[in-house]
């Protein structure tokens, strides 16, 4: 079987909870007691709580706590503020969370500077109220719907900020509900996924109508041992083959971008495996999402925390100090660096997948 066969060479892995819990409130939507009951066919241990808190996360030793919150799915309705949209430049014009947490185990994971608390992955069961939301946003946006450049795309939605939606769709069914509701929004419209994993046999015969934009969160071969928990990938770019076939506008996500031992030729021979892996598709709709290594010392600490001992290199005195908009502090890499990574890979891209339309750099 080559590369660009329409199907990932054999079943990909899913993720399987030690521990599913479920609120009460959840447990009044249809959609959390459907979790539910995937989660019971699949043999996992679901706890249907009494209320509505969450208990026994805690751990003080801070590497157990991780571990235990790691393999814990939380069914729970989400808050009044999710309904409350923000904005996610450069990527859509809004964030959706459909869940929030992720079962990877990526050791520089920017959820760590992001989530608070332990890292549950709670997913959703008010997601009928969640779509039912966006429709007061359509119009509305600074990045798609406000640009010439990428104004055909629509009001865009973003459903991958704080999860990764593909790797517990098989739990969920989240995902799919929500590529069918944009297949059937008459409007101009799109939704963005990105993900490290390949299960995608439940979205190729989706009724997606071209508004979803899949996206295959990728690096250079070498960093593969900073990302636990994912699918390989060959997997994840066969997996892009498979939904590209299926008729899906595509992305490639190439992050986080780090100068990797031999990193010109590492880069250079994923967009080569990529172009392979999308051979001879139809009608495709190809971008990219070129985006380097950064930390800040919030979530450096936690890093640190999850991963004692990780050869990640996250040196503060090789790097640049950078100030966010908001004031924080961020560490980038050298401006040369920089410059150097982004015209080399920029045009490996180019060269190797004249198809791509990069949408920007970071």
């Amino acid at each position: 079987m080559t590369l660009h066969d329409p199907a990932p060479a054999r079943a990909a892995r899913l993720w399987r909870p030690r521990r599913v819990v479920v609120t009460a409130a959840a447990r009044e939507h249809a959609h959390g007691r459907a979790i539910m009951a995937r989660a019971e066919s699949l043999g996992l241990p679901v706890e249907a709580l009494p209320g509505n808190r969450l208990t026994g996360l805690r751990h003080p030793d801070p590497r157990r706590a991780y571990i235990e919150a790691k393999n814990t799915l939380a069914v729970v309705v989400a808050p009044p503020t999710k309904l409350k949209l923000q904005p996610i430049p450069p990527s859509a014009d809004w964030r959706v969370d459909l869940a929030e947490g992720c079962p990877a185990h990526c050791q520089y994971c920017y959820l760590a500077g992001s989530l608070s608390g332990p890292p549950v992955t709670r997913v959703y069961a008010n997601l009928p109220e969640i779509l039912a939301n966006l429709a007061g946003y359509l119009g509305e946006g600074s990045v798609t719907s406000a640009s010439a450049e990428r104004a055909q795309e629509g009001t865009t939605f973003e459903a991958s900020c704080y999860t990764d939606p593909l790797g517990i769709e098989h739990l969920t069914g989240s995902l799919s509900a929500a590529i069918r509701h944009f297949g059937a929004w008459d409007a101009p419209v799109g939704l963005r996924a990105t993900t490290k994993f390949a299960a995608v046999a439940p979205l190729l015969d989706l009724d997606h109508r071209r508004r979803t934009r899949l996206r295959f969160s990728v690096n250079a071969a070498a960093a593969a041992r900073y990302e636990g928990g994912t699918a390989p990938l060959r997997e994840r770019l066969a997996a892009m083959g498979a939904v590209a076939r299926a008729g899906y506008p595509v992305g490639l996500t190439v992050a986080p971008i780090m100068p990797v031992p031999d990193w010109r030729a590492a880069y250079a021979a994923l967009f080569a495996q990529a172009a392979d892996a999308l051979d001879g598709v139809e009608d495709l709709d190809l971008t990219a999402e070129l985006i380097t290594h950064r930390f800040t010392p919030g979530s450096k600490e936690v890093l640190e925390g999850w991963y004692p001992g990780s050869d990640l290199p996250m040196r503060e005195d090789e790097r640049s100090r950078k100030l966010t908009k908001f004031g924080s502090v961020k560490y980038m890499f050298p401006a040369e660096l920089m410059r150097e990574m982004r015209g080399q890979i920029t045009r490996d891209l180019a060269e190797r997948l004249p198809a791509a339309r990069m949408l920007y750099w970071t």
